[in-house]
């Protein structure tokens, strides 16, 4: 990813000046700069194209320029446009929420191909909701579930239910602790999540977009596999028979996670590999 600019430098915006010259001048991401100009003005990206044009107001210049010096300082573009997409559909997220990411859309795909016909699923440690939703979304038989500790996050995720699910579709959104937050005569053919994997003392935490994002979300702060294990260990409590476990974990932990779905009886385990050709999902079947 290229770098960006010194957050000192102070960015050229003032009222006056058209899209093209912003686009000339402002020394930045040319993509991440065109959603921000596409975010102030209101405008689509075909109309940013044949608009090259037009004319910054003052309130546009003030809106755009603070948008950007936010951007250069390290702040997300998702943060600062308030929107993601995630599966085709557009997402809000706020900083008490991870960014939905694209390799995370191989546990929507995994999730459709094992749940059966009339399923149930359970997203847990939801967030954003990005999951549970893409798969109500796609599943309109399917009974989707979602839990999250935060009641903040939860916040986010019911508001994307409501965005983005047609009426009458909807998704039971709980909170608390992964199982706690569950009955013990819950049961699911699918459990899903992509828990906190970070391990503490990794340097990514301190770079880039992660520096902002909730640290509860990233990381255990121990080794990155203490989620993980909670929910191998949990799981088949509330796994229909021959139910899936599928999580998301870092690029080098798909050995150790494959090993606690085996020690702890799971069958069919393996991973699977994201776009980029990593290991970025394991997970595996109980009681067959």
């Amino acid at each position: 990813m290229d770098k960006l600019p010194n957050a000192q430098e102070t960015p050229v915006i003032h009222a006056g000046m058209t899209i093209q010259s912003v686009l000339r001048t402002v020394k930045m991401m040319p993509l991440e700069l065109r959603v921000l100009l596409e975010h102030t003005l209101g405008f689509t990206r075909v109309k940013l194209i044949t608009h090259a044009d037009h004319v910054l107001t003052e309130t546009e210049a003030e809106t755009l320029l603070d948008a950007v010096s936010r951007r250069l300082a390290g702040e997300p573009v998702a943060y600062i446009v308030g929107t993601r997409e995630f599966y085709g559909l557009p997402f809000t997220v706020t900083p008490d929420v991870l960014i939905p990411r694209p390799e995370t859309e191989l546990l929507v795909e995994l999730s459709l191909q094992c749940l059966p016909e009339r399923g149930r699923l359970a997203d847990m440690g939801t967030g954003s909701g990005a999951i549970a939703v893409s798969v109500a979304a796609m599943r309109p038989d399917a009974e989707v579930w979602a839990s999250d500790v935060s009641e903040k996050a939860l916040a986010v995720a019911r508001k994307n239910a409501g965005a983005n699910l047609p009426e009458g579709r909807s998704v039971r959104f709980l909170q608390g602790s992964w199982f706690d937050a569950f009955s013990r005569d819950d049961r699911f053919d699918v459990i899903v999540s992509n828990p906190p994997y970070i391990h503490a003392r990794d340097d990514h935490l301190r770079q880039g977009d992660l520096r902002f994002e909730p640290p509860d979300a990233l990381t255990d702060h121990a080794d990155g596999l203490s989620a993980l294990a909670i929910l191998v260990r949990h799981a088949p409590a509330f796994l229909a028979k021959g139910g899936w476990l599928l999580m998301e974990h870092g690029y080098d932990q798909s050995v150790a996670v494959r090993d606690m779905l085996l020690s702890r009886g799971y069958v069919s385990v393996q991973s699977w590999k994201d776009l980029a050709g990593i290991e970025r999902v394991s997970g595996g079947q109980y009681g067959i």
